[in-house]
């Protein structure tokens, strides 16, 4: 099977959720699939959900207990290049059919690490390796390169009635 490479971006829910249903999916029908985590270092409940519970989903996350919304830390970019580093190798291996750079576009927006090295990492993928990728703000290039694009746009959000975020909804 020849993988390809989709990008799900823009400012509404949704981004992780759809990279979480198709590495659900793709564990059903039997592929191994790496998720990797960026900019997220909370045990969010598809964490405890997936590690420990569905094999065929390795699951590790690349960053502190909080999310970035400012400039980030030495920690955070230790902790993205680390984690970028350790799935270039994950992806070369290619024993893992799928693999998710979740939020890689948020550490890629911060700096954490350049887009030419996440576009590295893609062009030297075994033909079989598809690669998702989400978040916010992707950058052309990425875009430029990728076959599948899907843009979430909020249209209304609870959040604007000051919703908090609730555990098995938002995290």
């Amino acid at each position: 099977m020849t993988g390809y490479v989709q990008i799900y971006t823009g400012d509404g829910k949704g981004k992780t959720t759809a990279a979480l249903g198709l590495a659900l999916r793709a564990a059903g029908a039997g592929l191994n699939v790496f998720f990797g985590q960026f900019v997220k270092g909370q045990r969010y409940s598809e964490v405890e959900t997936i590690v420990g519970s569905i094999p065929s989903i390795t699951l590790r996350q690349y960053g502190r207990s909080c999310f970035i919304r400012q400039a980030p830390e030495a920690e955070d970019i230790r902790l993205a290049r680390d984690g970028l580093a350790e799935m270039a190798t994950i992806v070369s291996a290619g024993q893992h059919d799928i693999v998710v750079f979740d939020e890689v576009n948020i550490a890629i927006h911060f700096h954490l690490f350049e887009v030419d090295d996440l576009l590295t990492i893609i062009r030297g993928r075994p033909k079989h390796v598809e690669i998702i990728i989400t978040g916010r703000n992707a950058d052309p290039k990425l875009i430029e390169a990728a076959d599948l694009v899907t843009e979430m746009r909020e249209i209304k959000h609870y959040y604007q009635q000051n919703v908090a975020a609730r555990r098995g909804i938002e995290f």
